[in-house]
């Protein structure tokens, strides 16, 4: 060790002992490699600010450190190789999903930083520090150094320091005085009335912004890794885990780490397996969730339940997560119709951060939340509320999703059909009630199948139409529920519609109404299996057929009956709005 120490850069040893100064002497600790010339250095960094709730989602011990390793050059330090990053708690070798996001931010924070530093340019940096206290100094002068400071989020894990302690203690050796320093420009994460992550909609991309502004390095380069991972720690909800941009929520962000919605994270994120064990799904935004707990009831509510509320919830019983409170062998639709119930309504009342209509729901019905984690997280396909600049103005609704449900190896089988054969977009109409299983299992061929609702006509095969009025009539859009209208009346109907002036502002977020239509434009390969009845076309090969775009429409709110999928003018703007991404191999 004597040998060691004369190899061990006096930078390193500085930048140590300022992290033992700011926090505390256990906060780091140091195992040297001497033969090796390398050194780990594990940052102990306290999480116990979390609330309780959110730890659990994020399957954290709040009350152990999360330990950051770095492996630097024992004689070189900052001018030696870049460190390596390590992120783990020592008691959570289970599903530490969230160190692998963290990593992947120090990674590429300390590469960032990498490119500037070293050991010469952190001795000027902190030559400038120590001339704001030269004997003599003034507590005017004092304050004049905090401005420097204000950049730096505060840990959340130390309280505010008043001014009035400050001055009394303005006397301590001038260590003491920094740590003061560091802890009095301290910015809690919460908001006045306690929420975690429920900043204003105004307010969101400065709050989103501040957890990624560079800490200085005054206090050396430990402190500044160890200040920007406290200031990462608490928001790690709202920032995507493949490409670590902010979420776009309408309703706050989420509770768990997530994928973004851009196509190119989802991309890798399912087809690639990038940052998959960071992360379960893919976020799913507000007015996704209201869609899916719609679809949800629709089904739960048919008389035909028994046949298409498939699959059936699996939901642990959170008072015995040895049982099942909802299960598949012995279903309840009863049971499950209260918890929905109770998630419908909390979702209208409230329109708080996801933890605070989590403890409403726990409130009302302990079984409604882990129902509604259930709905969300069973959902296979893709599903992403369309901003209006993507949207499909001709059918005439603000409720436009894009809906991916193909698993990746069909959606590749069906790319390698399309080389051989093209490809058009055709609707498809279904009720309602038949998208909770569609968006399970995908679109099937249901003919002569339990499934099947209207007569197979035309043979075998999922039944799709270049005329919206024909899926319309597929999808309930009538009187009764299943009652198939003309295209007469269908017109009618929408002329109707478009001469009575909009009383109301269209609804951007929540679907408000139980009266529900919806209809999907799907992308079909033009092979000779496609089989053309006039305007009603019959797909056998379900392979063959791929959702792309998914309309809903509320309160008898009715689409263009006249559109058309093979007129030029509707295929090019369909082409503007789906972009290239998704066909790209």
């Amino acid at each position: 060790i004597c040998a060691a120490d004369l190899y061990r850069h006096p930078q390193l040893d500085a930048d140590i002992e300022a992290v033992k100064d700011i926090y505390t002497d256990s906060a780091v600790s140091v195992r040297e490699y001497g033969t090796i010339d390398d050194v780990d250095i594990d940052l102990h960094i306290n999480i116990g600010f979390l609330d309780e709730e959110v730890a659990t989602a994020w399957k954290v011990i709040r009350t152990e450190p999360i330990i950051l390793r770095l492996r630097f050059s024992l004689s070189q330090y900052l001018d030696g190789p870049e460190p390596s990053v390590e992120v783990f708690q020592p008691s959570n070798k289970e599903g530490f999903s969230l160190g692998l996001q963290l990593k992947k931010i120090l990674s590429t924070f300390t590469s960032q930083q990498w490119k500037h530093l070293s050991n010469e340019f952190l001795k000027a940096q902190q030559e400038k520090r120590h001339s704001w206290f030269k004997a003599g100094g003034t507590i005017k002068k004092f304050r004049a150094g905090l401005s420097i400071f204000s950049p730096i989020p505060k840990s959340p894990s130390f309280p505010l320091i008043q001014d009035t302690v400050l001055k009394g203690k303005l006397s301590v050796p001038e260590l003491r005085v920094t740590r003061l320093m560091n802890r009095s420009i301290s910015c809690t994460m919460k908001n006045p009335k306690g929420e975690l992550f429920s900043y204003p909609p105004n307010s969101q991309v400065s709050a989103g912004g501040h957890c990624k502004n560079i800490p200085t390095l005054e206090y050396g380069f430990l402190v500044q890794i160890m200040k920007y991972s406290e200031q990462r720690i608490p928001t790690l909800n709202e920032y995507c885990v493949v490409c670590d941009e902010q979420h776009v929520f309408q309703n706050g962000s989420m509770l768990k780490p997530a994928v973004c919605t851009r196509e190119l994270c989802v991309f890798s994120f399912y087809t690639l397996g990038v940052m998959s064990g960071a992360a379960e799904e893919v976020a799913t935004g507000a007015e996704v969730v209201d869609l899916l707990v719609a679809m949800c009831r629709a089904a739960l509510e048919s008389p035909r339940k028994s046949i298409i509320f498939e699959p059936y919830p699996s939901v642990v019983d959170p008072n015995d997560p040895k049982t099942l409170a909802f299960n598949p062998k012995k279903k309840n639709y009863e049971r499950l119709q209260k918890a929905l119930d109770s998630v419908m309504s909390i979702r209208e009342m409230t329109q708080g951060s996801y933890l605070e209509i989590k403890k409403q729901m726990d409130k009302l019905d302990p079984l409604a939340h882990p129902l509604l984690q259930w709905i969300i997280s069973s959902n296979r396909s893709h599903i992403v509320k369309l901003p209006l600049s993507r949207q499909l103005k001709f059918m005439h609704t603000s409720h436009q999703f894009l809906l991916l449900s193909s698993p990746p190896a069909k959606e590749a089988r069906f790319r390698t059909a399309k080389k051989l054969y093209g490809s058009t977009f055709a609707f498809h109409g279904s009720h309602i009630e038949n998208w909770h299983s569609v968006l399970r299992n995908g679109l099937v061929n249901a003919s002569y199948t339990k499934l099947q609702l209207h007569g197979a006509a035309y043979g075998k095969g999922i039944y799709l139409s270049p005329i919206s009025s024909i899926s319309f009539g597929y999808s309930g859009m009538g009187k009764g529920q299943h009652r198939m209208p003309t295209k007469d009346e269908l017109v009618q109907r929408y002329n109707r519609m478009n001469t009575i002036p909009q009383s109301r502002p269209i609804q951007s977020r929540f679907l408000q109404s139980r009266n529900l239509n919806c209809i999907a434009l799907c992308e079909v390969i033009t092979s000779k299996d496609l089989q053309k009845h006039g305007n009603i076309w019959v797909c056998p090969v379900s392979d063959h057929v791929c959702t792309r775009f998914f309309f809903v429409y509320e309160d008898g709110q009715v689409g263009d009956a006249n559109i058309n999928t093979q007129e030029p003018k509707v295929q090019k703007e369909i082409m503007r709005v789906i972009g290239t991404q998704i066909y790209s191999s």
